[in-house]
């Protein structure tokens, strides 16, 4: 399996409560081969990685798979009511940016502005 393939697993795993950024994969997959726990070999332009002797027996002995620890707890009908909000509030700002006039845009501008400020006051339990 390649690094890009390890994210999508585990963002799937997870529900999409972690998805691994390449920038924490990478280096950790270089980690794990230095101590041997993985092998690497180069297949059609991508480096597979695949669980050594060591690897696995290491694993055998871990905890809890990080995915499960990520997702568990987690709201997922709140979360995807978030998503869908932030992604619709996004689409409306996007629309009037990129169709609106000058003032149109300053004015949606303001209006993402003064959000945010609202949403920190809630955090200080401030009206």
């Amino acid at each position: 399996m390649h690094g890009y393939e390890m994210i999508q697993e585990i963002a799937e795993r997870s529900g999409g409560a972690w998805k691994p950024s390449p920038g924490s994969v990478y280096p950790t997959l270089q980690l794990l081969e230095d101590e041997g726990l993985i092998a690497s070999e180069t297949e059609g332009g991508k480096k597979l990685f695949s669980l050594t002797e060591a690897g696995r027996a290491a694993a055998d002995e871990g905890s809890d798979a990080p995915w499960e620890e990520a997702s568990r707890g987690v709201d997922w009908e709140a979360l995807s009511e978030i998503r869908t909000a932030g992604f619709g509030l996004m689409e409306a700002f996007g629309q009037v940016w990129k169709t609106g006039s000058k003032d149109q845009r300053d004015k949606a501008l303001a209006v993402i502005n003064e959000a945010r400020k609202k949403l920190y006051l809630i955090l200080a339990d401030e009206d």
